[in-house]
């Protein structure tokens, strides 16, 4: 097998310009030497990815979840047609109508069991770690886990957080190798109820052969460094890896996961030890604005860094004191006004430090982007008055009138002219951390050591330590000559690695040089509401995890709800302690309103209710005036889904929960959902975890609220979506129904379109609903094909859909009533599907079938998984065996790059060939693809030997890329016709 080194597709994103600006609001005009704007980013013609520019974005990775829309679909029609198991439905029926129970297609196990009007189990006095496993031994034929199989779980974490409840993680193990990713996750509350199950355990994990000459951790390191684009692979430090078993659509592989901190994009991945391909690739960092501004680890200090003998006998004598202010300066209020702090008292900078690196945080300005901590960016204390700063104050010649009324701090015409204030914006930076890793750490939110938040030293002996935040806070202000560089101005940056490995905060420049800016010239470090924004992706990213406690928040819903929460935690904290007003008037709370000069930096107010008419909440382009709902996902600015756009959504919702409920029960709700939720979370899974979290803590006093709350927002009880990467999810605005509502029944009749015979053996389910409702709504047809499905809560269900060995599944958005529904479906024969009876009988190119993509995927009536091979003169070709002689009417196909591959990778040249017996060939079609035939399947007419054929031959000629092109792939081949003779 060839090494297959993948990267994976460049996310084809036009942003407003490569600073990380918010596209649909321009922070430059375009009159200056050159337009900062870029162009659409795709993947290189090679594959390869691209260098490592601080201005590019990249996609994610999980070979797990497929790698398109198509296959999610896919995904989640396979689920519910797991969850329609009789043992699955029988203990649907047992939870109740609001039962959650979600089968992960690609290990047959849970994702989740829960419900959301009530718990699991009633109160118990055993253990934590027995009630959970007790459960799922109860539950066997639901969970897949024989006994070997819960023997080779190992309890990895069990801590108890701020509200009580117990989070469990169990690892599976294999001869000491751990499973990447998957695992049983359980939540139990102090009183021995089981809030939950998650985690989509692997049933019957074996470990595979060892590998011959396999991957080492370095040369893993450097090919994760590699798929990035990175400059330098070399391993460094802040860089690890470890040996992992990963779970393909293809089976269990050995693998190096690895995390590469001293990167400029940190990420977290697994590398293939066979083949060098990646499995996974999670970017660790969070921006404030939409960008994917670089990342780059410091060095810290071994002993308080590179203090001199002079400095050290100056501040031993006195206490340490700075002066700051607590929102941004001259802020209305108390909030813009200095007053000083004794950062020792605090604790948080040793007595006698002459660097800024106390238990929490190691702030410095690196203000030359060279990833080291120099003795020339470490915030020295002036003598013995301590951390004491002036704020100097500039009048840019472009932002005079601006610069009357906001305090500007640097002028973006003169090189250095930043280093008036270096000293104090990192001592403001400084204060803020701290202030902020203390109000998390304390009730209701409780971002505890237990819970993997950011220190040093944890005193309490929980969690992992060594991780205090690395704090850059005039990151790149020296990249050009004196200036910052447009990859270094108005933005901000988190990236968070796993406990005990200490995440990187970077702070910017606002207000590009030589630019027309609609921010003033000042830093990011001197708002409280940015840097309390970049620090919470901490608390979400650490809250959020797998069973092997990796951040799990990265599907487009789940990093839309991350820049939510930021926003949201930030602008609580500010309204609660009065430094921001939220009057009676629509829209008048919104982040950034120092940098913006009164403006922000969200298309409008958190504060926004739907349908308000308000100026400060006016929609956009592709919304309806006022606040957004679940339907604007992927609309506020563009389709793309941004997580920072589509991220207003949650955050508002979350605005209105606070009104609803307060902001104290508020914040333990929403914090402790965090804990409780599944894997790549869509905001429907969040939903249920805030309603859980209510169950679980206030025995559900406030779910109606709760309820209510979303469902105004379109997130009501047959909201429906794929998964957590939907940009099309199916709003709704119904509230639960009561449980003595009367059911529906849905009956019909599926038939051979082309023969109008019944089909016997179809399934009809209902899908569509990653929340898990309408998972036992589900029946097979009997021999004269008819079908009944009894129970049904009347309602709109988005994704009902039927499927049969063999035909092409239809779908359709259904209405239910009380009474009965009819709906009867005609389905069309594809001979060319392996679950109808057709096989692969030869094909040429490797196999790699290991990773899901082998040639026996371009038969799986899925668009989202398919064929990958390797780009070869004269093509690669597959041979299809059809059940029996068929007469073609037409062969359709889907040339659509498959296997992690890019687009570049997608056939363009074909032909196709058909025969009577597998040795004599007739051409039956040729052509070429563009990029207009991805992602559907594309009608062939064969121009002769359409007749009595059971073999067919499809050769892929060269990828869309052109020469130069790694990879070859098609996601599908279908055939239809009739029987000949018939």
């Amino acid at each position: 097998m060839s090494r297959r080194s993948r990267v994976g597709t460049t996310l084809a994103i036009a942003t407003a310009c490569t600073t990380g600006l918010l596209a649909f609001q321009p922070a430059f005009a375009t009159g200056g030497p050159s337009s900062p704007r870029s162009t659409t980013h795709t993947s290189s013609p090679s594959g390869k990815g691209h260098s490592a520019d601080k201005a590019e974005q990249q996609s994610t990775i999980d070979v797990r979840q497929g790698t398109s829309r198509a296959a999610r679909k896919a995904n989640t029609r396979k689920s519910a047609l797991l969850q329609a198991r009789p043992a699955v439905r029988e203990l649907s029926q047992q939870l109740g109508t609001q039962s959650v129970i979600d089968i992960d297609p690609l290990t047959g196990t849970p994702r989740q069991v829960s419900r959301l009007d009530g718990l699991l189990t009633g109160p118990s006095a055993s253990s934590a770690a027995s009630i959970a496993l007790s459960y799922v031994r109860d539950h066997a034929a639901v969970f897949k886990l024989s006994t070997s199989d819960l023997d080779h779980l190992e309890l990895a974490r069990d801590y108890v957080d701020i509200a009580g409840i117990r989070h469990l993680s169990f690892v599976q193990k294999v001869d000491g190798v751990p499973l990447f990713g998957n695992g049983l996750k359980a939540n139990v509350t102090k009183d021995g109820r089981l809030i939950n199950v998650t985690g989509s355990p692997v049933a019957g994990l074996h470990s595979p052969a060892s590998v011959r000459g396999g991957l080492s951790v370095n040369e893993a390191i450097r090919a994760a460094k590699k798929d990035v684009g990175e400059a330098d692979v070399a391993p460094a430090k802040g860089d690890s890896g470890k040996e992992v078993l990963f779970q393909t659509p293809g089976g269990t592989r050995r693998a190096i996961q690895t995390v590469t901190m001293s990167a400029s994009q940190p990420t977290l991945a697994v590398i293939d030890a066979e083949s060098g391909r990646v499995l996974y690739r999670d970017f660790l960092s969070s921006d404030l604005v939409d960008s994917a501004v670089g990342q780059a680890r410091t060095e810290v200090p071994a002993k308080n860094g590179p203090n001199t003998r002079k400095a050290a006998k100056q501040v031993r004598a006195k206490k340490q004191a700075a002066r700051v202010f607590d929102w941004y300066p001259g802020a209305p209020g108390s909030g813009g006004k200095t007053h000083r702090v004794n950062l020792n008292k605090r604790g948080w900078l040793p007595r006698g430090s002459v660097v800024l690196f106390g238990n929490n945080v190691h702030s410095y300005s690196d203000v030359n982007d060279n990833n080291v901590a120099d003795s020339g960016e470490e915030i020295a204390p002036t003598g013995r008055k301590g951390y004491i700063f002036p704020l100097v104050r500039t009048s840019p010649p472009k932002d005079v009138d601006r610069c009357a009324t906001w305090a500007c701090t640097w002028l973006p015409e003169t090189p250095f002219s930043w280093q008036d204030n270096e000293s104090r914006t990192g001592v403001q930076n400084f204060y803020f951390i701290n202030t902020w890793h203390d109000y998390l750490e304390k009730a209701p939110i409780g971002f505890t050591e237990a819970a993997g938040n950011f220190q040093q030293v944890n005193s309490s002996g929980q969690g992992k330590g060594g991780d205090p935040v690395h704090n850059e806070s005039l990151d790149g202000a020296d990249t050009a000559d004196g200036l910052p560089d447009l990859r270094h101005i108005d933005n901000a940056n988190f990236a968070t690695p796993p406990d005990g490995i200490s995440p990187t905060m970077q702070m910017y420049l606002w207000s590009a040089p030589h630019y027309i800016d609609r921010f003033i010239p000042t830093m990011g470090s001197d708002e409280a509401d940015i840097v309390f924004h970049e620090y919470t992706h901490g608390l979400s990213h650490r809250l959020v995890t797998d069973a092997n406690n990796n951040p799990a928040l990265d599907s487009v819903q789940g990093g839309s709800m991350g820049e939510a929460w930021s926003d949201w935690y930030a602008q609580d904290y500010l309204v609660n302690h009065k430094l921001q007003q939220d009057a009676a008037t629509d829209g008048d709370v919104t982040l950034g309103v120092y940098v913006g000069a009164g403006k922000g930096i969200r298309s409008e107010g958190i504060d926004c209710p739907v349908g308000s008419a308000a100026a400060a909440c006016p929609g956009t382009e592709g919304t309806a005036p006022g606040g957004y709902t679940y339907g604007d996902f992927g609309r506020i600015y563009d389709a793309t889904g941004d997580v920072h756009a589509a991220g207003e959504i949650w955050a508002q919702t979350l605005w209105d929960l606070r009104t609803a409920v307060g902001p104290k029960l508020a914040e333990s709700l929403v914090t402790r959902a965090m804990e409780l939720s599944p894997t790549y979370p869509s905001y429907l899974d969040m939903r249920n975890s805030i309603l859980q979290a209510d169950e679980a803590i206030y025995g559900g006093q406030h779910v109606k609220k709760v309820w209510t709350v979303f469902a105004h927002r379109g997130m009501g009880f047959f909201a429906g979506t794929v998964d957590g990467n939907d940009l099309h999810p199916v709003e709704d605005f119904n509230t639960p129904p009561p449980a003595d509502t009367p059911r529906g029944t849905v009956t019909g009749t599926v038939t051979d379109q082309s023969t109008d015979d019944p089909v016997a053996g179809a399934t009809v389910a209902f899908g569509g609903h990653n929340s898990g409702f309408p998972g036992d709504y589900a029946a097979t047809t009997a021999a004269d094909g008819t079908y009944t499905i009894e129970g049904i809560i009347p309602g709109t269900y988005p994704d009902v859909f039927v499927g049969g060995a063999g035909y092409d599944s239809q779908v359709t958005t259904l209405s239910v009533g009380r009474g009965s529904t009819t709906k009867d479906w005609s389905l069309v024969r594809d001979w060319a599907a392996s679950a109808g009876g057709a096989s692969v009988t030869d094909f040429t190119g490797p196999d790699y079938t290991p990773y899901g993509c082998g040639p026996s995927s371009i038969i799986d009536q899925s668009l989202g998984q398919g064929w990958g091979s390797d780009a070869a003169d004269g093509g690669q070709y597959v041979v299809i065996k059809l059940p029996q002689a068929v007469d073609i009417s037409t062969v359709a196909i889907d040339p659509s790059n498959t296997c992690g591959d890019g687009p570049e990778a997608a056939t363009a040249g074909y032909t196709v060939e058909t025969s009577p017996d597998g040795t004599t060939w007739t051409m039956a079609a040729q052509g070429t693809f563009g990029a207009g035939n991805l992602g559907k399947l594309n009608p062939v007419t064969p121009s002769a030997g359409a007749t009595g054929v059971q073999y067919v031959k499809y050769t892929m000629l060269d990828p869309q890329g052109g020469p130069d092109v790694q990879f070859l792939d098609s996601s599908e081949v279908e055939v239809y016709g009739a029987p000949s003779g018939g």
